[in-house]
């Protein structure tokens, strides 16, 4: 797992703002995301192998809009991963 990638943190973070997880992946897809859901799935359970950057970023990029849509800060930091 890459170092800078926390799936749980993730996956916590979701749960705080009540998306489910197909909600995240909809908006992820809908970013241009392209890892297939049942992929995103094992990340997110920490099962599953990292996600490249590009992924990665856009999946925090879904859910740290979710985070704005409610008036709240982004807290979830994006890839340091070159």
């Amino acid at each position: 797992m890459s170092q800078d990638q926390d799936p749980r943190g993730v996956d916590l973070a979701r749960e705080r703002i009540g998306l489910s997880r197909e909600e995240l992946y909809l908006r992820y897809f809908a970013l241009g995301g392209l890892t297939e859901h049942r992929t995103m799935e094992a990340f997110l359970d920490g099962t599953g192998r990292p996600l490249g950057r590009v992924d990665y970023d856009m999946l925090i990029h879904a859910l740290n809009d979710s985070f704005s849509e409610l008036g709240r800060n982004h807290p979830i930091p994006y890839s340091t991963s070159p």
